[in-house]
C-alpha cells in the first residue's frame, strides 16, 4: 500500500524531466519529483555545460598559439588543467543551484533516492538518507537518462579506465591519452585533450570516424584531427589492455595489418552508452524495453504501459539534450493541454563540437539514396567563404543534399567555424518547407558565415559562376 498519492511522478531529473514537473505543478497538479543523484541529469552535471566548458578553454588554448598568423605576439602557451577544471566545476555548481532553488516555489516535493517499480503505477524509492518510501500515481513520467558503456576486454578491471566522467575530473595532462571510440564523445575530448598539450591517438573499431556521416564528411574530420596532431587508427580493434613499467599502460588493437601494442598514460573509453533502466525493475510493471535495455515508447512518448511515459536518453534514438527537450514539449502538451503532440516526422539537428564545428541536420547524401529521392548534391569549401578566410577559419565545407525534382532541401552538413549555428539556419528553412532557391536568394548581412549559404544553394543552378562541387 503506497504511503502517499500523488497525482503525476517524475522519475529523474534531466533536461525533460527538469521543466515538465515544473508545469504541471503549476496546472495544480500533485508532482514528486524523484532523484537518486545530482539535480540536472547528465547535461548540467557530465554532459553539455561541463564539457563545452573545457571546449572553451582548449579552443582558446588554440587560438593562442596561433597569435602569431594574425600579427599577435604572444608568450609560450601553458595550459593549468587544475584551472580549466575548478572553473567548470563552478559552471555546474551555478547551473544546478539554480534549478534547486526554485523547486519550492514551485510547488514541487523532491524525494531524493532510487526509484523501482513495485506494479504498473506503484513506486517504491530505497532514500537517500535511509528508509524506503511507498508512492503511487494515474501518471508517471520516467527520465533516467544513460551513462558511459564500460569497458570489457580483458585486463581492464587492471588499469584505471576514465570515461567521459572521470576525465573531466583529472587535475594533471596525460602525457599520452589512448581514446577507444571514434563518435562525438570521443572527438570532442580527442582534440581537447590535444590543445590541452597531450599526445592523443584515437582507435576506431569502424572503418571511419563518424559512421553514421557520409564517407566525405568523416574523411575530412579525420584531416583535421590529423592536422591537428592526433594519430587516428581506424578499422582498429581493442582486444586487451594492461599495465606496462611507470604507471602507463599498453593496449593490444587487431588491425587490417596484424596485431599492435600501443603504450599511454591514460585509457579513455568513449565506446557508447547504456540506459539507466536495472534499477528500475520495468519488468513489475510490464515495462517493455527493446534488446538494448531502451524503455520503448510510442510516437506520444507512452510505453507499453498506459499512462507511463519515458522520454530523453533512456529511450531509444537520438540522445540529444535537445532531442529530451522537445521530449518534454511533447509531454507538456499532452498531458496539460490534453492534445495529440507527437515525435513523428520531427527535424532533430546536432553539432559536433569540434573545431571547426560539425553540424547536420536531415538526410545525408546516403540516406536521402536509400530513402529513394532523385538528389542533387551541391559542396562548397569554407575556403571560398569570405568571413572565413578573414578569420583564418577555413578548414572544412558545407554540403546540401536536394530532392531533384522538388528542389526541397532534405539535409545538410556544415564542417566549418561555427557549423552548429549555420546548420541552424538550414533547419528552419526545412521547417517552412522552402526550397533550395529560397536560400539563394536570401540577403545575408556581409560579410557573415550565413553568406555562404548564398554560394552553396546558388551552385544548384550555377548562377553568378559560382559553382565549386555539384554532383547531381
Amino acid at each position: 500500500m503506497a504511503d502517499e498519492h500523488y497525482d503525476t511522478i517524475v522519475i529523474g531529473t534531466s533536461q525533460g524531466g527538469r521543466f515538465l514537473p515544473v508545469e504541471l505543478a503549476k496546472a495544480g497538479q500533485k508532482v514528486a519529483l524523484v532523484e537518486r543523484d545530482q539535480l540536472g541529469g547528465v547535461c548540467v552535471n557530465r554532459g553539455c555545460t561541463p564539457t563545452k566548458t573545457m571546449v572553451a578553454s582548449a579552443r582558446l588554448a588554440y587560438q593562442a598559439g596561433r597569435g602569431a598568423e594574425y600579427g599577435v605576439r604572444t608568450g609560450p602557451v601553458s595550459v593549468d588543467l587544475a584551472a580549466v577544471r575548478e572553473r567548470k566545476r563552478a559552471m555546474v555548481t551555478g547551473a544546478r543551484g539554480n534549478y534547486a532553488s526554485r523547486l519550492p516555489q514551485d510547488g514541487l516535493e523532491l524525494i531524493e533516492g532510487e526509484a523501482h517499480f513495485t506494479g504498473p503505477k506503484s513506486i517504491e524509492i530505497a532514500l537517500t538518507d535511509g528508509g524506503t518510501r511507498q508512492i503511487d500515481a494515474p501518471v508517471i513520467v520516467i527520465d533516467t537518462g544513460a551513462r558511459p558503456r564500460p569497458l570489457a576486454i580483458p585486463g581492464a578491471g587492471d588499469v584505471p579506465v576514465l570515461d567521459s566522467t572521470s576525465i573531466m575530473e583529472l587535475d594533471e595532462l596525460p602525457e599520452h591519452l589512448i581514446i577507444l571510440g571514434g563518435g562525438y564523445i570521443g572527438l570532442e575530448f580527442g582534440q581537447m585533450f590535444r590543445r590541452f598539450g597531450s599526445e592523443v591517438t584515437i582507435v576506431q573499431r569502424a572503418a571511419r570516424l563518424l559512421r553514421s556521416e557520409d564517407q566525405d564528411v568523416s574523411d575530412e574530420v579525420a584531416a583535421i584531427l590529423r592536422e591537428d596532431g592526433i594519430t587516428v587508427s581506424t578499422s582498429s580493434t581493442p582486444v586487451r589492455v594492461e599495465p606496462a613499467d611507470g604507471g602507463r599502460l599498453r593496449l593490444g588493437v587487431r588491425t587490417q595489418d596484424g596485431e599492435r601494442q600501443l603504450e599511454g598514460s591514460h585509457l579513455l573509453a568513449a565506446i557508447g552508452r547504456v540506459p539507466n533502466t536495472e534499477a528500475l525493475t520495468t519488468e513489475a510493471a510490464g515495462i517493455r524495453l527493446d534488446d538494448h535495455g531502451f524503455i520503448e515508447v510510442d510516437e506520444y512518448l507512452e510505453t507499453s504501459v498506459p499512462g507511463v511515459y519515458a522520454m530523453g536518453d533512456v529511450t531509444p534514438g537520438p540522445a540529444f539534450t535537445h532531442s529530451s527537450y522537445d521530449d518534454y514539449r511533447i509531454l507538456h502538451a499532452n498531458l496539460i493541454r490534453h492534445e495529440k503532440a507527437s515525435t513523428r516526422d520531427r527535424i532533430v539537428p546536432y553539432t559536433v563540437f569540434i573545431d571547426p564545428q560539425l553540424g547536420r541536420v536531415g538526410a545525408t547524401e546516403h540516406e536521402a539514396k536509400a530513402q529513394g529521392h532523385a538528389i542533387r548534391v551541391a559542396k562548397l569549401p569554407m575556403s571560398a567563404v569570405i568571413r572565413a578566410i578573414e578569420t583564418g577559419q577555413t578548414r572544412g565545407f558545407m554540403k546540401a543534399v536536394i530532392d531533384a525534382d522538388t528542389g526541397q532541401i532534405l539535409g545538410c552538413a556544415v564542417l566549418g567555424s561555427e557549423g552548429g549555428e549555420i546548420t541552424t539556419m538550414i533547419q528552419i528553412a526545412m521547417l517552412g518547407n522552402l526550397t533550395y532557391t529560397a536560400m539563394a536568394d536570401a540577403i545575408f548581412t556581409h560579410p557573415l558565415l550565413a553568406e555562404g549559404l548564398n554560394s552553396l544553394f546558388a551552385m544548384f543552378d550555377a548562377r553568378g559562376g559560382r559553382c565549386h562541387t555539384l554532383v547531381t
